[in-house]
């Protein structure tokens, strides 16, 4: 497997599990404002038409997109059940609703906060309404290792790549013990720390 991948990226959350899975796969760095290859300079558009990481490019040559596919892919090759349990279970879909969530309510919610066409006075607003959903969160997180249970799942590294980016557009975190403790966790993971210091995100 090859996961096409931009440091810091969304596609971060698929990395952290490739690595938790101990998956074989390889790595190619995309720059995401050239739209082109690294290593080679060649059009990422002719790998992806959409332009957008992650991308996991498969053996025989089959392609999958979306951050959190990519993850139920590796996760269901992956002997290791915790990230992602098997189908017809009831914590899969609690880990699944957990995806959709950080994909619909987080992860989107950031975009206008790395926007520059929207004038502050709109960022504050979505950075509020983002915040207030954090705070929601820290409620969630009170007690509990993980979102789900005490094993780190692919909602975790979702959540964790996510939640990194409020640094970059200055949301205020830091008064969320929980969700704070929740992320310290998360990083000290040995995985974690792997595709962060790979992506030059740590050294």
């Amino acid at each position: 497997m090859k996961l096409f991948y931009s440091p810091g990226a969304c596609s971060l959350a698929p990395h952290i599990i490739l690595r938790e899975a101990a998956a074989i796969f390889t790595l190619e760095k995309v720059d995401t404002a050239t739209h082109t290859i690294a290593a080679t300079n060649k059009d990422f558009y002719a790998i992806n038409p959409r332009g957008q990481v992650p991308l996991l490019l498969l053996e025989d040559g089959t392609k999958i997109t979306e951050g959190p596919i990519i993850a139920q892919y590796i996760a269901d090759q992956s002997a290791n059940r915790r990230l992602l349990p098997t189908a017809g279970s009831m914590l899969r879909y609690q880990i699944m609703s957990w995806q959709n969530y950080v994909t619909s309510e987080l992860h989107k919610s950031y975009t206008p906060l790395f926007n520059p066409q929207f004038d502050e006075t709109a960022k504050r607003l979505h950075a509020e309404i983002l915040r207030k959903k954090y705070v929601w969160l820290d409620e969630v997180l009170a007690d509990k290792t993980y979102l789900t249970s005490d094993d780190f799942t692919v909602a975790d590294a979702y959540l964790f790549t996510v939640t990194t980016w409020s640094k970059y557009v200055n949301l205020a975190l830091a008064d969320l013990p929980n969700l704070q403790a929740y992320m310290t966790r998360v990083a000290a993971r040995s995985a974690v720390q792997e595709a962060l210091r790979i992506e030059g995100l740590i050294s």
